[in-house]
């Protein structure tokens, strides 16, 4: 049971990276859609000394407006969120194949 809830490593990277760098999930999504690493996004965060670079948040909605043409996902999710509906998605499967070996047999 306690499996069920248990979040993949390549998701609790994502939820790490939105804790260090107070991320929203639209952010998260926005990051994860144009495929940027979330080891590597410190690289991004301007310091001290580095007035040019814009903020995290704002060099993502940046990017993403350049690539997709829009300012936000039209379906923003949260991690958790993705991880609970695939969740619900592998038991369905899990069901339905039970039931067509029952059938079978």
């Amino acid at each position: 049971m306690a499996k069920k809830n248990r979040i993949p490593d390549k998701y609790m990277i994502w939820i790490e990276a939105r804790k260090r760098f107070h991320l929203s999930p639209a952010h998260i999504q926005m990051a994860r859609e144009l495929g940027l690493n979330p080891k590597k996004l410190g690289k991004l965060v301007p310091g001290n000394k580095e007035l040019w670079k814009l903020s995290l948040p704002t060099f993502i909605e940046k990017i993403y407006c350049k690539h997709f043409g829009r300012e936000q996902p039209l379906n923003v999710r949260s991690i958790e969120q993705i991880v609970k509906e695939k969740n619900e998605k592998q038991e369905e499967r899990k069901k339905t194949i039970t039931e067509k070996e029952n059938i079978e047999i």
